[in-house]
């Protein structure tokens, strides 16, 4: 871990994700969600907050070079309801995204079918009103669909085959050479929603995984948080700086007197989280509440980075000039409203920084209290 040089990359200059767009997809149709620094997304049971994640997360899944059907392990549920098949009986579903970064704001834009069989059978990549890449399925029998990208010049595009079940987008590099000013627009485009697709982390927080003892295993945090004490021995060696900052952070979130966070190694090799109270005294991490566990979890991923992430950034880039994105779902779940504020504070703290963005959902409490804070969007969906 290292704190951010003074000279880092300034955060507009970092690509990120800025529209959200559910054109036809499960309960959302003509959607589309503005995503700022830190955006709370909210509204009423069965507004599809997780859904809008849930999308978001299938995007960045694409980006990283998963296949379709590992992204959608079941296509037919993302259909919107009560969507009718065509006369050949296909039906399917349509996402996208806009990522603003140094090549300008850069759409992307997919339908996918899930019937008869799973396929991404049409996909747009534009910008500055210029179409940069389109692909649709010409022929049905066959596992490709005729891709077009923009080359200038007197060819104006290249036509070519891709494959119907990977996103046209994140192969480009490996198909344009980059030799005209054409084709250097399209690598700068897709190179630009792919780093920004891939710099995502899902996190939601699991106490009931959280509380037993772990086997060291690298100290990279998974989703779940269930090898936060692996984590923690790791970055308290490493970084003081943000160790000190979730110490403090959770003298908030947590009951009681907190000197340290550490991890202590047990006979068998495994190792247990300790909340340390003062001299002598120390609390195993399995005896918080649940809304502790989520805290502390949900505030060290904010603390982080992608080299301590249980996840796969772009290569193109280095660190620096990559925005890290979490995405909470259910993230104010357990936690009361203290807890809560306290993981704004860290987050917007983050983002003032330019290597984190936060996309949570939450209730509509967490988001009473956070209107009108500096910083924070909160997108109302309804159902």
């Amino acid at each position: 871990m290292h704190a951010t040089p003074a000279h880092a990359t300034p955060a507009h200059s970092r690509p990120a994700v800025t529209e959200l767009r559910l054109s036809a997809y499960r309960s959302h149709r003509g959607a589309a969600y503005p995503l700022g620094p830190v955006t709370l997304l909210t509204g009423p049971s069965g507004s599809g907050k997780s859904t809008a994640l849930e999308a978001y997360a299938c995007l960045a899944g694409l980006a990283s070079g998963r296949s379709v059907a590992e992204v959608f392990p079941d296509p037919v549920s993302c259909v919107p309801e009560g969507a009718a098949p065509d006369a050949q009986g296909r039906r399917g579903f349509r996402i996208g995204c806009t990522v603003d970064g140094p090549a300008g704001p850069a759409r992307l834009d997919l339908a996918v079918q899930a019937d008869p069989e799973l396929r991404i059978v049409g996909e747009r990549l534009t910008a500055d009103g210029r179409i940069l890449l389109t692909t649709a399925l010409r022929d049905p029998g066959r596992r490709t669909v005729q891709a077009a990208w923009l080359t200038g010049g007197p060819a104006g595009v290249t036509r070519a085959p891709l494959p119907d079940d990977r996103l046209g987008t994140a192969l480009l590099p490996l198909r344009v050479a980059g030799s005209t000013e054409g084709q250097r627009r399209v690598l700068a485009a897709a190179e630009q929603v792919v780093v920004a697709l891939r710099s995502v982390f899902s996190c939601d927080p699991r106490p009931d995984r959280m509380r037993a003892p772990v086997t060291p295993a690298g100290g990279r945090l998974h989703g779940d948080c269930d090898n936060l004490a692996d984590v923690l021995h790791r970055t308290r060696g490493e970084c003081a700086t943000r160790h000190a900052a979730l110490v403090r952070a959770a003298r908030t979130g947590c009951a009681g007197p907190v000197a340290d966070l550490a991890a202590r190694a047990l006979s068998d090799g495994r190792t247990v989280a300790e909340l340390h109270r003062g001299p002598g005294a120390a609390t195993p991490l399995g005896r918080l509440g649940q809304g502790e566990l989520r805290f502390l979890g949900l505030a060290l991923v904010l603390l982080t980075g992608p080299g301590v992430l249980a996840m796969d950034p772009a290569a193109e880039l280095l660190p620096a000039q990559q925005a890290l994105t979490v995405l909470a779902d259910g993230m104010d779940r357990s936690l009361d409203a203290r807890q809560t504020a306290e993981l704004l504070r860290l987050a917007l703290l983050c983002c003032a920084r330019g290597h984190v963005r936060l996309t949570g959902a939450v209730g509509e409490g967490a988001a009473g209290a956070a209107r009108g804070v500096p910083g924070v969007s909160v997108v109302d969906l309804t159902p």
